[in-house]
């Protein structure tokens, strides 16, 4: 079991990240260009930007699904890989991934197995997750008797198995309905505030990037460059009454303005701490 970063280290620290793809016919594709990000230890930092602004392709870059052209990425102060190779970070997709023949249970242990954690310890491991995602009667349950919802649950307690430091997440909640993407949110910023995982999360959505994050980072239209950071001031306990308050309405106003800032404009919020 890999074992989290003490709290004075940063989760995620990227200097001057850049991503030039080649196309076939011998043309350059730049998708990411001088990126700098530091993403504190139990921290929520939200990517938001237009589409194809290189969100997933700093995720991927950070999860070492990718490797960057240019730049250096650390993770708890080790190289990308080295993370990777050390379980040292949790990831889940749009899709939630499950493996359709595998219960709720063994959905969650796969990880776990994989990496040869004793069956005590993993079936230790999996009430707990079990537990925290709120699943206990659905243990047994296979995931097409689940709702969308109920397998993103399934997914994240799978992410945390290993007790990562930190959860790598791209639009986990787009292909639910507006009522259940909600609730999801609020279940996870209860996760996060359980676990002291740091977060990385990629999304197109302005007030469920704000509702989620201590932080948002609004990216610019390719080449993806950092346009502004919103440092988001809303408190740790947040209910579905905040969306409903001043403050919510006031950074959702703000993270909206930093999208739509002519790109020549220079950056706002550009502290990296």
């Amino acid at each position: 079991m890999s074992i989290p970063a003490p709290s004075s280290a940063s989760a995620v620290d990227v200097r001057g990240v850049s991503r030039v793809f080649r196309t076939g016919k011998g043309q350059s594709v730049t998708a990411l260009d001088d990126v700098s990000l530091t993403v504190a230890a139990g921290q929520f930092v939200s990517l938001i930007g237009p589409s194809g602004c290189g969100k997933s392709t700093l995720l991927r870059l950070i999860a070492d699904l990718d490797t960057p052209t240019g730049g250096e990425i650390h993770v708890f102060g080790k190289t990308a890989r080295q993370a990777r190779l050390n379980q040292a970070y949790g990831i889940a997709f749009q899709s939630a991934g499950l493996l359709p023949w595998r219960t709720v249970a063994a959905n969650i242990e796969l990880p776990l197995h994989l990496h040869n954690v004793p069956r005590a310890r993993r079936a230790e491991r999996v009430r707990e997750l079990i537990e925290l995602v709120g699943l206990a009667d659905f243990a047994a349950s296979f995931p097409d008797q689940l709702s969308g919802g109920m397998q993103q649950r399934v997914a994240i307690a799978r992410s945390l198995a290993e007790s990562p430091g930190l959860l790598l997440m791209d639009e986990p909640f787009g292909a639910l309905d507006e009522m259940t993407r909600e609730r999801m949110q609020a279940e996870l910023v209860r996760i996060s505030a359980e676990t002291g995982a740091a977060v990385v999360f990629v999304t197109h959505s302005i007030p469920e990037a704000v509702f989620l994050s201590d932080r948002v980072v609004v990216m610019s239209p390719r080449p993806g460059r950092i346009r502004a950071i919103v440092d988001v001031s809303l408190g740790e306990v947040r209910g579905e009454l905040l969306r409903e308050e001043a403050g919510f309405f006031a950074a959702v106003t703000e993270v909206r303005e930093a999208l739509h800032l002519d790109q020549a404009a220079p950056a706002r919020g550009m502290d990296l701490r």
